[in-house]
């Protein structure tokens, strides 16, 4: 057995989400419609066709938000989409330069780029899979001698209508994929060197070398929070130039905005808590601007119920999504997904013993610790839920571990 497999049991012995898309599928109970709806209403319809979308997952501990989320960032990988998870427990979102800058980090641009360059070579009529490693269209049109004045005048028109006279994309952000896309045809050449620059500039990065980067015919300005939306819109169009449907970007413990686990060093000042308000804010104002992406950001129930330092501290975003807090039905559409509320849908007696029972299978692969639970056992929970602190999936996990909730909370 590997180590990402004892990994995914030990954190669900800890009542959290096993980071393991086959263990996952292997304890789902009740989430897949919910899931297959969202992917089919929004995934691979709405955000594919161009629309986009910012989403908020809440609940209290234990509710699925993770759980959730895995699975979805599951059928969007399926479907194609670029996918992106982030944890504000291991990065600052006060900045949203720092948000792109890490969505451009793992889009993995470069093999963006290589895809775009197979469309161009595609486009003369050379099949990108009969060029070989290591050697350009420029090279492979050369050794049979059809790399003409013709030939190269045709690369350059088909990178200005890809890029260059693309109106979705930055013109600075345009010239550089252009050369880099250039670089991989082989014309215009491209030093690798000049290349990284590029790819430095576009990203954000502290180390870019702007005075070099002007010196290949660009004229930019640092990645700041103020342009970094239209650098995003910029990488969003050339995913989907390089076949991608669509970008999810999840980001997951927002909650700590209200103070750090013991194990956790970013510490939120009010005033980065009120930039990073406002930055949700600002994104929920401009999502109509941005094409072929969803975000969602999940946290802890508390991020809403806290009036001091939670959501509705910051009125200008409260005013924003406080409406779709209004019933306990659950509306497939919201805009803010409540795993309790949804929970209280999906979850009856056999379903709980039915998730205790895959817990218990999966557990006992590794640990032979781990007793279903009955159906008594499972109405007594659901009784008793309103009342606990933590949601019933949770609860499911420790009763069939035998482990009582405050014992849980001091060994966790």
């Amino acid at each position: 057995m590997n180590n990402d497999f004892k990994t995914a049991h030990a954190l669900l012995k800890q009542g959290q989400s096993p980071g393991n898309r086959a263990v996952l599928d292997d304890i789902t109970v009740g989430l897949q419609p919910f899931v297959r709806f969202f992917d089919e209403q929004y995934l691979s319809s709405y955000i594919a066709c161009g629309g986009s979308k910012i989403k908020f997952v809440t609940g209290k501990p234990g509710s699925g938000k993770t759980h959730f989320i895995e699975l979805l960032s599951a059928a969007a990988s399926d479907r194609g989409f670029s996918v992106v998870n982030l944890s504000a427990r291991e990065m600052w979102l006060h900045d949203f330069k720092d948000i792109y800058s890490e969505i451009f980090n793992r889009c993995d641009l470069l093999r963006c780029l290589r895809a775009c360059a197979g469309h161009i070579a595609a486009s003369l009529g050379v099949e990108a899979s009969s060029i070989a490693e290591g050697t350009t269209l420029s090279d492979y049109l050369s050794a049979s001698g059809e790399f003409d004045a013709l030939t190269k005048r045709e690369i350059r028109n088909q990178l200005q209508k890809m890029f260059l006279r693309n109106p979705l994309i930055d013109n600075n952000f345009a010239a550089a994929c252009s050369l880099i896309t250039g670089g991989l045809l082989g014309h215009p050449s491209l030093e690798e060197p000049n290349r990284d620059q590029l790819l430095a500039w576009m990203s954000g990065s502290r180390d870019t070398n702007l005075a070099a980067v002007r010196k290949m015919g660009l004229s930019p300005t640092k990645v700041t929070k103020y342009n970094a939306r239209h650098m995003l819109r910029s990488l969003i169009e050339v995913l989907r130039l390089a076949g991608i449907p669509g970008l999810l970007v999840i980001i997951d413990h927002v909650d700590i905005l209200l103070g750090p686990g013991a194990m956790d060093t970013i510490r939120y000042t009010k005033l980065k808590r009120d930039d990073t308000y406002q930055n949700i804010r600002e994104l929920i104002d401009e999502i109509d601007t941005l094409k072929n992406i969803m975000f969602i950001y999940a946290f802890d129930r508390k991020l809403i119920d806290d009036t001091q330092s939670g959501i509705k501290s910051y009125n200008a975003l409260w005013l924003r999504i406080q409406n779709e807090i209004v019933s306990n039905a659950f509306n497939q559409f919201t805009d803010i997904i409540d795993m309790d509320t949804l929970g209280k849908h999906i979850f009856t007696e056999e379903t709980l013993t039915d998730m205790s029972h895959r817990f218990a299978n999966v557990i006992n692969t590794v640990f032979d610790e781990a007793v279903p639970i009955d159906q008594a056992k499972a109405g007594e929970l659901m009784a008793n839920a309103p009342f606990a602190q933590t949601s019933l999936p949770r609860q499911v996990g420790f009763a069939t571990l035998n482990i009582q909730e405050e014992s849980a909370r001091d060994r966790f």
